[in-house]
C-alpha cells in the first residue's frame, strides 16, 4: 500500500520531483504542477512554459475539474508578412515536414494554467513546488536515450536561432545522451514566477521578452498575451464497464473520440471479449463519425454531436452490421511532441496532466530559457488551413487527460503523448486493463494498433494474428519494434505506476 502516492511520468527526474513534493506534504496537485515544470528541463523536447495543455483534477470528495490551458490563436492580422517556413525532420526511414518560425507561435497557456491549478488546489507554497525544477535547471539533468533521440532529430529546430545553438549545442554539436543539460535562465524565470506569478509572463517583463523574440514577423501581440484566460470546464463524463470515466471535453476532440469508441463497445455488448478486429471496426466507425460530423472547421464544439443519442445510435447500428466502413481520412502527420504526468496521492486525490510544446517554433527566448510552441504550424490543429482564424480562440487538441473512478475513488489515472495516436493509445490501455484483466504494466506495454485512413499500423506480434481477417481495403504497416509513434501512456492506480517505455517513461509507488 502506498505511503505517499503513485506517480508516472515521462522521465525519472520528472517523477522524482513529484515524489519529493509529496514527501514534503504536498498533494497530488502540487506534485503534478512541480513535475510538469521539472519536465520542462528533463523533457524539454516535449513541453515548456511556451506550450499548452490540460489538467484533469479530481479532488477527494469534490467534483472533478478540467483546467483547459491549451494555446490560443492570436488575433487575425491579414496581409502581415510572417516568418513561417517548413523544415524536414529525419526519422530515419521517413522524413516529416514541420512548419516553424515566429509566425508559428500561438499564445501559450502552460504557465498560466499550471499556476492557476496550484493556486486553486495546491497545499504547499509555490516556492517549494518549483524548487525541484529550479535545482535541476541549475545543476543539470542527464539526457536519456529517448530525449537524446528527439534532440538529434529536432536539431534543425532547436538550433535555428543563435540563442538556441548556445543552449542546445554549447560545445558546437547538439547535446547527446549521457551529457548534462542545464538551463540557468529557466531557473531564473521560475524564481520570477514565485515572486510575481503568471503576470510576469503575460503582462510584465517576461511578456516583453516574448514580444522581442517573436518580433514584427509573428502574430502574438501584447493584448493577446494579457487577454489569455485559463478555462475551467466540466469534464466529459461517461460510464464504461461499471466505472465512471472523466476526460477532456470540447474544444478538445480526443476525449470525445475516446468516449464514443468506448460507448460503441459498451452498447454493442462485446466489451468483455473485444478483440483486435472488434477494436479495428470501432476505430473505423469512429473515424467515419468524426468525418461526417465535423463539417465546420472553425466550430471546435461540433464534434460533441456524435454523442447525441440519435446520431450515436446511427453509428452503433453501422458498427453492429457485418462488413466494414468506408475508409476515413488520414490525419495530418505529427510526431506528437507531448508528455504526461499521472498521480494519485495517499488521500485519494488524482491528477492527470498532459502538456505539449509541439516541436517548438525555432526561436529561443534567451532571457527566459524558453522556446515557444509552433501550434500555428501544426496541420492537425489548423483544419481550415494555416492562419485562417477569425478571432482569438482556443485551438482544438487531441490531448486527453483521463481519470476512471469506481465508487468516487480513482481506479485508473492516465493520459498520453502522441498527437492523433493519443486516442488509440489511451483506449487500448483502458481495454487491456478493465476488459482483458491485464496488470497495469501489461496494459501499457502490450503492442498496439493505430488506424489512419485505410492504413493499419501494427506493433510487433499483431499482424500475424489478424492479417487473414482484414477487409480488402485495409493495408497493414508493420513496425519491427515498439515505437514512440504509438503514444506514451503514463498511468497509475492506487497500487501500480507505469511510465511508457516507448517514450522513456517511468513510474513509482511508494
Amino acid at each position: 500500500m502506498m505511503k505517499y502516492g503513485s506517480i508516472a511520468g515521462g522521465e525519472k527526474t520528472t517523477v522524482q520531483s513529484a515524489r519529493q513534493i509529496l514527501e514534503e506534504g504536498g498533494n497530488a496537485f502540487d506534485a503534478a504542477v512541480g513535475a510538469v515544470f521539472t519536465s520542462m528541463v528533463s523533457e524539454f523536447n516535449l513541453t515548456g512554459p511556451g506550450g499548452g495543455g490540460a489538467f484533469l483534477a479530481c479532488p477527494l470528495n469534490s467534483e472533478p475539474i478540467l483546467f483547459d490551458f491549451f494555446v490560443d490563436t492570436p488575433p487575425p492580422q491579414p496581409g502581415k508578412e510572417l516568418d513561417f517556413f517548413s523544415v524536414l525532420v529525419d526519422f530515419g526511414p521517413d522524413q516529416q515536414e514541420f512548419h516553424i518560425g515566429q509566425g508559428a507561435a500561438a499564445v501559450p497557456g502552460n504557465t498560466a494554467g499550471l499556476l492557476n491549478v496550484h493556486q486553486r488546489l495546491g497545499q504547499l507554497p509555490l516556492k517549494e513546488v518549483l524548487l525541484p525544477a529550479i535545482e535541476i535547471a541549475r545543476n543539470g539533468v542527464t539526457l536519456n536515450d529517448a530525449q537524446g533521440y528527439l534532440t538529434k532529430i529536432l536539431k534543425p529546430i532547436l538550433t535555428h536561432s543563435s540563442s538556441g545553438k548556445a543552449l542546445f549545442a554549447p560545445k558546437g554539436d547538439i547535446i547527446k545522451p549521457g551529457e548534462q543539460f542545464k538551463n540557468p535562465a529557466f531557473a531564473d524565470f521560475l524564481n520570477e514566477l514565485i515572486r510575481n506569478g503568471s503576470d510576469y509572463f503575460y503582462k510584465g517583463d517576461g511578456a516583453q521578452f516574448i514580444l522581442n523574440t517573436i518580433g514584427s514577423n509573428g502574430l502574438i501581440t501584447k493584448e493577446s498575451l494579457s487577454n489569455y484566460k485559463v478555462v475551467e470546464r466540466k469534464p466529459l463524463i461517461s460510464h464504461y464497464n461499471g466505472k465512471t470515466v472523466y476526460t477532456n471535453p470540447t474544444p478538445s476532440v480526443g476525449g470525445t473520440l475516446i468516449t464514443f469508441t468506448l460507448q460503441l463497445l459498451e452498447k454493442a455488448q462485446i466489451k468483455s471479449n473485444a478483440g483486435t478486429m472488434d477494436l479495428l471496426k470501432a476505430m473505423q466507425v469512429t473515424a467515419a463519425a468524426r468525418k461526417d460530423t465535423s463539417t465546420k472547421p472553425n466550430d471546435h464544439h461540433q464534434i460533441s454531436q456524435i454523442l447525441n443519442t440519435d446520431i450515436f445510435n446511427k453509428y452503433l447500428e453501422k458498427y453492429k452490421l457485418s462488413g466494414s466502413m468506408n475508409k476515413g481520412e488520414n490525419d495530418p502527420p505529427s510526431s506528437g511532441a507531448t508528455t504526461q504526468v499521472s498521480i494519485i496521492d495517499k488521500n485519494g486525490n488524482a491528477a492527470s496532466v498532459t502538456t505539449t510544446n509541439g516541436e517548438g517554433c525555432g526561436y529561443l527566448i534567451p532571457e527566459l530559457g524558453v522556446m515557444l510552441n509552433n501550434m500555428l504550424g501544426e496541420e492537425d490543429l489548423n483544419p481550415s488551413g494555416f492562419h485562417n482564424f477569425s478571432h482569438q480562440q482556443r485551438l482544438p487538441t487531441m490531448i486527453s487527460p483521463t481519470v476512471i473512478m469506481d465508487d468516487h475513488r480513482p481506479e485508473l489515472v492516465l493520459g498520453s503523448g502522441g498527437s492523433n495516436r493519443i486516442r488509440s493509445a489511451i483506449l487500448q490501455v483502458i481495454l487491456n486493463y478493465f476488459n482483458k484483466g491485464m496488470s497495469l504494466d501489461e496494459a501499457v506495454t502490450t503492442s498496439r494498433i493505430h488506424l489512419e485512413g485505410n492504413i493499419l499500423h501494427c506493433e510487433p506480434d499483431i499482424s500475424s494474428i489478424i492479417e487473414n481477417k482484414l477487409p480488402d481495403e485495409i493495408q497493414i504497416h508493420n513496425w519491427d519494434v515498439q515505437n514512440l509513434f504509438f503514444g506514451g501512456v503514463n498511468a497509475v492506480t492506487p497500487n501500480e505506476a507505469v511510465g511508457d517505455s516507448r517514450r522513456g517513461g517511468t513510474g513509482i509507488v511508494y
